[in-house]
């Protein structure tokens, strides 16, 4: 099965080697029929503390590094991280 990709933009980056990201998608309403925006938070590894809030960057899934960190951090700003792809051994 494979992996899935998000792209999002940083909302936090105040822990250690994680970051919350903020992923936007659009939905269909089934009544109205109008595109609606729904976004949820990821809590994702960032090896290097590289990435700031406001970066867009792109995460992609993981074995669970902890209870809530399941994603890693494979690009940031359009240009991929050496580091991040391979994620470190839980």
């Amino acid at each position: 099965m494979p992996k899935r990709v998000l792209t999002g933009r940083v909302t936090s980056d105040k822990m250690d080697k994680t970051v919350t990201v903020l992923v936007d998608r659009r939905v269909i309403h089934p009544l109205y029929k109008k595109f609606i925006r729904r976004s949820k938070k990821y809590a994702a590894h960032d090896e290097l503390n590289e990435c700031k809030v406001g970066d867009t960057v792109r995460i992609v899934e993981c074995p669970p590094i902890s209870k809530r960190k399941t994603w890693t951090v494979v690009a940031r700003n359009g240009s991929d991280l050496g580091a991040a792809a391979a994620p470190a051994s839980v």
